[in-house]
């Protein structure tokens, strides 16, 4: 008879395996991207940041990050996540379709030297296979956090950061680490440390 708790054992052997194989492979990558962003965004550079479903949360959760903030007090800094503008969305899928959701808002929000962030478990999706050709034509940086190699959306990007695992699951909660790595990053370089607490002296 099967424990009821082999199958919790088993997700978390899965992520402990996809977080060491990140940790190996892919820390430098995303420290980078955190400081490319952290030089960026200061400076009036945008991050636009997209995904289908589960990812779709995940990049909202990293733009949220970003507007708002991750450790302590900054600056805001203009990061919009791609679903999220639901009337957009919408109109776009139903004018031109499905495949041209996020294509057409990278056509109108990207500008050279941008970034577009395509978040995936598959790196199969057609609407951010059609948004990371729209970016590159309009001179953003492309990067891709998608599930394992090989996938079109790791070729299409410039640079890819891919969870070896075959569960779709615990490739969403690798790019979860991901993200607040990548934040982690972007705080050090691109914004400055909280002050320290002014001294308190004994009244005269």
């Amino acid at each position: 008879m099967t424990h009821p708790l082999d199958a919790a054992h088993r997700h978390c052997q899965s992520l402990q395996d996809a977080v060491d194989h990140l940790r190996r492979h892919h820390l430098r990558r995303i420290a980078g991207w955190g400081a490319h962003l952290g030089a960026v965004l200061p400076v009036g550079g945008r991050l636009l940041a997209a995904g289908n479903g589960g990812s779709a949360a995940q990049a909202q959760h990293l733009t949220a990050e970003l507007v708002g903030r991750y450790q302590h007090d900054r600056p805001a800094y203009s990061a919009i996540s791609l679903h999220a503008e639901t009337s957009s969305v919408t109109a776009i899928g139903n004018d031109y379709g499905f495949e041209q959701i996020y294509a057409r808002q990278v056509a109108a929000h990207g500008r050279p030297g941008d970034v577009l962030l395509l978040m995936s478990t598959s790196g199969r999706s057609g609407n951010l296979l059609a948004a990371a050709e729209t970016g590159q034509a309009a001179g953003l940086r492309v990067w891709a956090l998608t599930g394992p190699r090989p996938n079109p959306l790791a070729d299409a990007a410039e640079e890819a950061v891919c969870v070896e695992s075959p569960s779709n699951a615990t490739v969403q909660e690798a790019h979860l680490i991901a993200v607040h790595i990548l934040c982690e990053h972007f705080d050090a370089v691109g914004s400055p440390a909280p002050a320290a607490p002014a001294a308190v002296g004994r009244p005269v």
